[in-house]
């Protein structure tokens, strides 16, 4: 595995940046290049910055560099009978931990196991001053006031260049089975929220087509047990299905029409949006492609408290991402103002002007 140390130089290019007063464009794998808005400005190439720094197996902790293969880091830890439990999208052969942390994106085990942010320990970055700071830690409790590092996670690089992340992993389950059953969108959301709250060993849950997709993992009796009283028809070799899902592969995902990103309450009835759905994460991230106007599907979603990302199609230099209200809004200028007081970093990435 290739290991390479070139913090200091990225600090020299920030630094120079900083004082030529240039904007960057932070870039590793570019397996999430097609995320968010359209950012302008000079390159800034991390993929080098590569490598594991440490794994204790024992203390179920990774750190490594930026730069590092998603697929290293993956096989490494299967190696020690571990998982990165968000079981993070790749959206590419050339997916980095940088850039999976940077998007912050996770995984069909997200509600049942945590978010990407939920698995972060602490991080090692280059700020938009030239200094490197090192945030967080190890171990999860050594955690005292703002946890500066989380905050990174889903920040698209505009606060900073992403060196080292430390992340929480956990053991693979001994057992996973999955089954299938005929219902309707309705009678899916139903089953899927009433599962949410059962100790059932349920890792993932979704609906697409007519059909009620549902993961068990855990120990053998454990699946075995669930699966007699859950019911529904086995699928071999689901783990094609699970992994076509994660990395958008299945047809419906990979349509030339626009597809939105709708996260809302897992109970939320089906909503009256044209177009063909797809339900996810217990029913909480629903994935819609239509060609509705984005200021339609917008507001019918934020009717029942949820929120809109345009994901793939259309615009890239409009509103990508559900728009701020006025105080969340402050709260992000005066962040990015904290962290990046030149604005130098992935500028516009997000929302215009941060």
């Amino acid at each position: 595995m290739l290991e390479r140390d070139i913090s200091e130089t990225l600090q020299q290019q920030v630094q120079k940046a900083i004082g030529n007063k240039t904007l960057l464009k932070i870039e590793c794998g570019n397996s999430k290049a097609f995320l968010g808005r359209e950012s302008h400005g000079e390159t800034l190439d991390i993929s080098a910055h590569c490598g594991i720094v440490e794994h204790d197996p024992r203390e179920l902790v990774l750190t490594a560099r930026s730069g590092t293969p998603l697929k290293e880091i993956e096989a490494a830890l299967a190696e020690s009978g571990q998982m990165l439990a968000f079981e993070p999208p790749h959206f590419g052969v050339n997916a980095t931990l940088g850039g999976t942390i940077a998007c912050g994106l996770s995984g069909p085990r997200r509600p049942f196991y945590g978010s990407a942010r939920d698995f972060v320990l602490g991080c090692k970055l280059i700020n938009g001053k030239g200094e490197i700071l090192r945030v967080g830690g190890q171990v999860i409790k050594n955690v005292a006031g703002y946890d500066v590092s989380r905050l990174m996670v889903g920040a698209y690089g505009t606060l900073g260049v992403l060196l080292e992340i430390s992340l929480k992993v956990l053991p693979r389950p001994a057992a996973s089975h999955t089954s299938m059953q005929e219902c309707t969108p309705a009678e899916a959301i139903s089953k899927m929220s009433h599962l949410l709250s059962q100790p059932v060993p349920v890792d993932a849950a979704c609906y697409h087509a007519g059909h009620f997709y549902l993961r068990l993992s855990g120990s053998e009796q454990a699946v075995k047990y669930a699966h007699e009283h859950l019911g529904g028809e086995v699928i071999e070799k689901s783990e094609l299905f699970w992994h076509a899902l994660r990395e958008h592969q299945l047809p419906f995902l990979g349509s030339a029409n626009p597809l939105y990103r709708v996260m809302v309450k897992p109970a939320v009835p089906p909503l009256e949006i044209a177009g063909e759905w797809l339900l996810d994460w217990g029913g909480a991230q629903r994935w819609l492609v239509s060609d509705e106007p984005i200021a339609l599907i917008r507001e019918r979603v934020a009717a029942v408290g949820g929120h809109v990302t345009q994901f793939r199609g259309g615009a890239n230099n409009g509103e990508i991402f559900q728009p701020l209200a006025a105080p969340l809004l402050v709260i992000h200028q005066r962040l990015k103002a904290s962290f990046d007081p030149h604005g130098i970093f992935n500028l516009g990435r997000i929302y215009a002007n941060l």
